[in-house]
């Protein structure tokens, strides 16, 4: 499973939401030290709670480590939310630096190009570095990209995997979210726990939020 720290920040360093089940039972949804004191309370309460958290960004399940007290996860919580950065951005943050103009918070690392596409960026306003920056910034504003299609359907497809990979009618509900079948996709999830269908209906919604054409896709 994956480890708390590495899921600490939202885009943008918005805290990010989780939402924690025992079972098929959601017991917690909200930042990371809410739903773990509430799942630390579930473990001293019931016998085998079977309790599973996921990142609702990704939909990944994540590792918290709920031994001792509620002070100490909420401890390793702190801790994992304080962790330093990681070795590359201390190397870059740390650099001596350069004489010459302020790098206002560029990094340099290495991006690898087809010909074409080089010759393309070396003719855009500005050069190669400028371009790629326009053509990041103008994927992150896009609310109908690729990326945010993809990153909501993986999200609810990892949800479902784990908490509802054996219930009736997972496989066609898989292929209707895929496809951005909204209608399709809520009646074969309708016969699943009622937490389960809720959240993965949650997860789910950004993906049909979206104009998709006849393969899925975003439209354009």
């Amino acid at each position: 499973m994956d480890s708390a720290d590495n899921h600490f920040a939202g885009p943008a360093g918005a805290p990010r939401q989780y939402t924690a089940f025992s079972g098929t039972h959601c017991i917690a949804h909200g930042d990371l030290h809410e739903v773990a004191q509430r799942a630390k309370r579930t473990l001293d309460a019931v016998e085998q709670p079977q309790l599973v958290i996921f990142d609702d960004a990704t939909g990944h399940v994540i590792d918290i480590d709920l031994r001792g007290s509620a002070d100490d996860v909420s401890q390793r919580v702190a801790r994992a939310a304080a962790k330093p950065a990681t070795d590359v951005e201390k190397s870059q943050s740390t650099a001596p630096r350069r004489p010459g103009r302020p790098r206002l918070g560029v990094v340099a690392r290495e991006v690898t190009l087809l010909p074409r596409h080089w010759e393309w960026l070396a003719r855009q306003p500005g050069g190669a570095s400028v371009a790629l920056r326009k053509l990041v910034e103008a994927a992150r504003r896009d609310p109908q990209g690729k990326d945010r299609l993809r990153e909501a359907r993986e999200a609810a497809y990892r949800f479902m995997s784990a908490l509802a990979g054996n219930e009736a009618g997972f496989e066609e509900a898989s292929r209707a979210l895929f496809s951005g079948r909204r209608a399709d996709f809520e009646s074969h999830i309708e016969g699943w726990p009622k937490d389960v269908r809720a959240h993965a209906a949650r997860l789910a919604a950004p993906s049909f939020e979206i104009d998709t054409g006849p393969t899925g896709e975003p439209a354009r």
